[in-house]
Parts: structure tokens; C-alpha cells; sequence
């Protein structure tokens, strides 16, 4: 066993020895989160941050009932959930012909990969009550004042809220009139660089 598998196979140990929800507990499992993210398998698609965050869900609801250290190591184990979900994704996708938001959009002549510039990391329990509350909250202000020009109930804080629920783009579009690529370009430009920020704020994202 390598030293960061029995490093996380401690932090589980030590986590699962506090009551759900519990200061102790969410410290553990959110030291596991920082640990794994890194070790994550990786997918050019879409839909990854979404079946991420729902793997990141898992993990903290089942890992001290289903994760059988025994069995391998936290990571293996993650990422066997995680393919499951990218398939689940991708089946969908294909048998409901779901329509997919452009990967790339152009802007002012230039072309940006949406993929590319999503989240580093994903806003995952127990990091989503606590994303969500600040998103709740807007301490500034800031996240509700900046909206879709001619669209102000299209706000920062409306779809970063939405999107921690795991709204679809495209209900999302069909809900407020707006196109998904619109809103996709409008979350990475303005909603994901202040996520950024804020996790970066309270030590939960490298700032290198």
C-alpha cells in the first residue's frame, strides 16, 4: 500500500468515527477530497464536472458504509463509481438524443473551450453546503448583480445555485428564454472565476 492510500485509508477511518455532518467528519473527508481530485480519471466530455460532483456525493453519503478498504484503495474505488456515472451520462446522451452545448464558443473573434475552463475542482458535499451558502448569502452583493444583458433574473448567483442542484443547461435555457451556449459562456466567464476565488479564499483550491 502506498503512502498516500494509507493516508487516506486513515482519514476515512478517522472521519467515519463522527457522527454525518459533524465539524470532525466534514474536516476528514474534505482533507480526502483535496487528496483524490488529483487522482480523479479524466474525460474531455461535457457532462464530467456533473458525474464528478455526483461521485463527490457518493463518497461523502456511503464512505463509511460501502467503502471496503479491503477491497482497494479509495481512489480505484472512486474512480470506478465515477466511469459508471460518465457512462450513465453518455448513454443518455445518445439514447434521449439530449442536445449538447457547443464545447467551443467564439467571442470578440476568438474562439474559447468551455471544457478547458471549468473548475479545477468540483463544488462537492460537504464543500457544496458551504459553496452554497456563500452563493446564499452574497455577502457583496456582486453575485446578484451580474446578469445576461437584457436577462437580470439570469444572475450569477441564480446559476451557480441552480447548478449546484444540478440543473441541466438545457432546462435551464427553456426555463428563461436563453440559449444554453449563452448561459454556458456567462457561467465560465463570470460564475466560475469568482467560484474560483472563493474556494482559493478559504483554502479549498490551490491558488498556484
Amino acid at each position: 500500500m502506498s503512502e498516500l492510500d494509507q493516508q487516506l485509508r486513515e482519514l476515512v477511518i478517522e472521519a467515519c468515527k463522527h457522527p454525518p455532518g459533524s465539524p470532525p467528519r466534514q474536516r476528514n473527508l474534505t482533507r480526502v477530497i483535496r487528496l483524490v481530485s488529483p487522482k480523479l480519471w479524466r474525460e474531455s466530455v461535457f457532462y464530467y464536472q456533473d458525474a464528478v460532483q455526483q461521485t463527490w456525493v457518493y463518497f461523502c453519503k456511503y464512505v463509511c458504509g460501502k467503502y471496503d478498504p479491503e477491497l482497494g484503495s479509495v481512489p480505484v474505488w472512486l474512480n470506478a463509481y465515477l466511469k459508471f456515472r460518465l457512462k450513465d451520462f453518455r448513454d443518455a446522451t445518445q439514447n434521449d438524443k439530449i442536445k449538447r452545448f457547443p464545447s467551443q464558443i467564439e467571442r470578440d473573434g476568438e474562439t474559447i473551450n468551455i471544457i478547458e475552463t471549468v473548475p479545477a475542482k468540483p463544488e462537492a458535499e460537504p464543500l457544496l453546503e458551504i459553496v452554497e451558502a456563500w452563493a446564499k448569502t452574497d455577502p457583496t452583493g456582486e453575485l446578484k448583480s451580474l446578469h445576461i444583458k437584457g436577462h437580470p433574473e439570469v444572475n450569477a448567483q441564480m446559476l451557480i445555485l441552480r447548478r449546484l442542484s444540478e440543473t441541466k443547461w438545457k432546462d435551464l435555457a427553456a426555463e428563461y428564454g436563453v440559449c444554453v451556449s449563452a448561459l454556458a459562456s456567462f457561467y465560465q466567464r463570470q460564475c466560475v472565476p469568482r467560484l474560483r476565488n472563493f474556494g482559493e479564499s478559504e483554502g479549498y483550491i490551490d491558488s498556484n
